[in-house]
């Protein structure tokens, strides 16, 4: 049987929508899901008029080794041909990419319901951080990517 998990990775470089659509592309897939997590200007869940200049996102040393526990739970629940997520750590602007998650499976329905999943779960039990820093000085520490 193929692998299905086919690319995992945290990374402080910039992260390519292209190699993880090519990471989970397949000829038994009829369907294939992509997320893509940008920096925004803004964060309505902190403040929605504090202008956002950058994030710092770090990870725990098992933050790698928990990405694959999650990806591995995602592929045994969910009927997919491929999986794959790249998330960014270190500094990041506006406008960066800051996570890539795609799934790929037979119809379009179970890919979507699998890269939801991924980036659900990744955001919850995957221990990365972020510090967003405001135009204003001030900082906020938030758990979950």
């Amino acid at each position: 049987m193929p692998q299905r998990v086919r690319l995992l990775d945290i990374r402080d470089t910039p992260l390519s929508i292209d190699e993880v659509f090519a990471a989970v592309r397949d000829p038994a897939a009829g369907g294939t899901a992509l997320f893509v997590g940008t920096v925004r200007d803004r964060d309505p869940g902190v403040d929605p008029d504090a202008e956002v200049v950058r994030l710092d996102y770090s990870s725990h040393p098992s933050a790698l080794e928990r990405l694959q526990e999650v990806a591995e739970k995602v592929a045994s629940d969910c009927d997919i041909v491929g999986l794959a997520a790249v998330h960014r750590i270190g500094e990041l602007s506006i406008g960066d990419l800051a996570v890539v998650v795609a799934a790929s499976a037979g119809h379009r329905d179970e890919a979507f319901a699998a890269a939801r999943r991924m980036i659900d779960d990744l955001k919850a039990d995957v221990p990365i951080w972020k510090h967003e820093v405001f135009a204003d000085g001030e900082t906020e520490w938030v758990r979950g990517a």
